[in-house]
Formats: structure tokens, C-alpha cells, sequence
């Protein structure tokens, strides 16, 4: 069976994952604010910044060449980005804990578990709509 054109293949739209992990952070931010006012709200953005910035690292290493015919270079770039994304992620909650302490630890690691989780509605979000879009 022929390959589809580049054109007409399916591309992977991950933004509807990262937007599910800024609405989490989003939501415990707000639940933090009621709380524990400002300094818990800001926890939970740090929190949730944590989780969000190496996501994106690893969406824009990992799926920058794609395709059968760059198989090894796809697989070498999504190693590469899983090992940034890990390496980010620990650089980031060093330079938190070092520069800026969360006041409210709870809300800061509730909000990075929370965006951590929306991976798992990963499958649920990338999957095809059942009517196209107009």
C-alpha cells in the first residue's frame, strides 16, 4: 500500500496536551490563591512551570525530523529529548529551591504532579475527532 503524501499525513498536534497541563497548573493555582493567597498562588505557578518548560523542550527536540526515511534520526532525537527534558526538569527544581523557595511546598508539588498527570490523557487528546473540523 502507497505511503500518503508528507502533505496529507497526520501530524501529532501536542497542543492540546501542553494547554491540558497549563490548565492544571491554572486550576491549582486558583485553588491556591483562595487558600493560601498570593505566595500560594505562586508556588503553584512555579509548581506547575516545572512540568511545563521541559514538556516543551522535549516536543520541540523530539519531533523535529520525522518520517520513515530519518528512522534513526527521529529515535537519536527523542533520546535526546527525553535526556534535555529530564536534565531541564532537575536544573529547574534546583534553581527553585535555590532561588526562590516556594513558601507553600504542598501547592508547589501538588501543581507539578497535577500538569505530570495530564500525560495521561495523552491517548484521549490525540486522538482523531469523529467529525472533521469545517
Amino acid at each position: 500500500m502507497p505511503r500518503p503524501p508528507v502533505s496529507r499525513r497526520r501530524r501529532l498536534d501536542f497542543r492540546r496536551l501542553l494547554l491540558a497541563q497549563l490548565l492544571a497548573t491554572l486550576v491549582l493555582m486558583a485553588l491556591a490563591a483562595t487558600r493560601a493567597g498570593g505566595e500560594g498562588a505562586i508556588s503553584a505557578l512555579l509548581g506547575g512551570m516545572v512540568c511545563l518548560l521541559p514538556s516543551l523542550y522535549f516536543f520541540w527536540r523530539g519531533l523535529r525530523v520525522r518520517g520513515g526515511r530519518h528512522a534513526r534520526v527521529s529515535v537519536m532525537n527523542l533520546y535526546q529529548a527525553a535526556m534535555g527534558k529530564f536534565g531541564l526538569t532537575v536544573a529547574l527544581f534546583v534553581i527553585v529551591f535555590v532561588t526562590v523557595p516556594p513558601s507553600n511546598p504542598a501547592f508547589f508539588f501538588g501543581a507539578y504532579v497535577a500538569a505530570q498527570l495530564a500525560h495521561w490523557l495523552t491517548p484521549w487528546l490525540m486522538r482523531e475527532r469523529s467529525t472533521p473540523r469545517p
